[in-house]
């Protein structure tokens, strides 16, 4: 019992310690649980962050409008575009899937693993709506573009995928390049903004329109 007990006390400790570290978040530079693991295994990773002020105003607005349209109104949880995701594995018989707002990413990014698999979501919810809550809309924006993989040899976060896609950085980048690195989310691997395919050609069109339609400015401001 005793060996129960403080396998017990282990799992809570694990459980509840990203509530106790995401609050600091809102300083310093954090990385992922697969760029650790990368690091880790010696497997290929970089990261050079850069702060979100000093992006080019086209990258955040194409990622939102690629990742997470109603990112400035939910907080953490797109109820409405979980709700759809649901109704639609229903109806086509498919496993459910979609639907992850970007403050999801982060929490599964930064505290939980890769997968798709049940246990991992019943985690990030509540994770997410913690982190909506103790983090502003823009430091989670900048940190989610900071983890985020962009790049199929380890690029991680948009200053490394930009330089990997087109030689420059994130700061320099014109709206239709931002829309193509916005493009190749959630599966760089597959998709590549340095030789883009006709698919991600006709998302970066989207996305460039969206981009130059909106502003987040108006989110910052009231989501600090």
């Amino acid at each position: 019992m005793r060996v129960v007990r403080i396998l017990l006390v282990v799992l809570a400790v694990v459980a509840l310690a990203p509530y106790a570290i995401a609050p600091f978040y809102r300083a310093g530079h954090p990385v992922s649980t697969l760029m650790a693991w990368r690091s880790l295994r010696g497997a290929p990773m970089h990261r050079e962050w850069i702060d979100l002020a000093a992006m080019s105003p086209y990258l955040p607005r194409s990622v939102v409008a690629a990742e997470d349209a109603h990112f400035c109104k939910h907080h953490g949880i797109d109820w409405g575009a979980l709700r759809e995701a649901i109704d639609d594995a229903q109806e086509d018989g498919t496993p459910f899937r979609g639907a992850s707002t970007i403050t999801q990413q982060v929490a599964k990014n930064l505290f939980l693993w890769q997968g798709r698999d049940f246990v991992r979501k019943v985690l990030e919810f509540p994770l997410a709506l913690w982190i909506d809550f103790v983090l502003p809309k823009a430091r989670i924006l900048e940190i989610y573009l900071n983890i985020a993989e962009f790049g199929p040899q380890g690029q991680f976060g948009v200053e490394a995928g930009s330089a990997y896609a087109f030689g420059k950085s994130a700061a320099d980048l014109s709206p239709r390049e931002a829309a193509l690195l916005a493009s190749i989310l959630p599966n760089p691997v597959k998709r590549s903004a340095r030789i883009p395919g006709p698919g991600v050609r006709r998302l970066a069109v989207t996305y460039v329109t969206r981009a130059r339609a909106s502003s987040l400015s108006t989110c910052w401001r009231e989501n600090r």
